[in-house]
């Protein structure tokens, strides 16, 4: 029992040794893979528009760029506020993984995260984030602010939009005009 508590001094709680952060690089392939992920989640977005929900859809990609965690809107189906779909997949990854570090991770998303998304990303330490179109009202990755370049951001991330920017763009053009009739 000594040992274990010699353990516990030396190490951190319950005696057992502090696991080594990640240290790998991101290193998913570019363009292509983006726009073919990109291309899955506008259709994912499409039929999560005609459920009601603002069409939108995410997912986290491991650093081979395998998916991890998928989501999509579904805050009017579960009436729940964080039902945000960076959330939903990030929450799903974590969980696959059992951890909430994602620095050697891609998050692609169709719209520019918001700031609830984007500090979320932040405190998970999202590697990169790959989104389609932005959104100069509510966008908190470069949009009306860029929360991954904000002196109070602990952690740095690589940021991309425009992927896929036009269809996106498009798509949540058409599903607000046709809400608004």
């Amino acid at each position: 029992m000594a040992g274990a508590a010699a353990a516990g001094a030396a190490g951190y709680k319950g005696g057992m040794q502090r696991p080594a952060q990640p240290t790998a690089t991101v290193e998913i392939p570019e363009a292509a893979t983006w726009e073919s992920w990109m291309a899955r989640l506008l259709r994912r977005a499409d039929a999560v528009g005609l459920e009601g929900e603002v069409p939108v859809a995410a997912v986290v990609l491991d650093r081979r760029g395998r998916c991890i965690g998928w989501g999509s809107n579904r805050r009017h189906r579960h009436q729940d506020p964080l039902g945000h779909a960076e959330l939903v997949a990030l929450r799903q990854a974590a969980l696959l993984r059992s951890s909430w570090r994602f620095n050697d991770c891609t998050l692609l998303v169709t719209l520019e995260p918001c700031p609830m998304c984007a500090g979320a990303l932040v405190q998970a330490r999202m590697g990169r984030v790959i989104y389609g179109t932005g959104d100069p009202k509510r966008g908190a990755l470069g949009g009306c602010l860029d929360l991954s370049r904000d002196p109070s951001a602990h952690h740095r991330m690589v940021v991309r939009g425009g992927i896929c920017g036009d269809q996106a763009r498009v798509q949540l053009e058409a599903w607000f005009r046709r809400r608004r009739r």
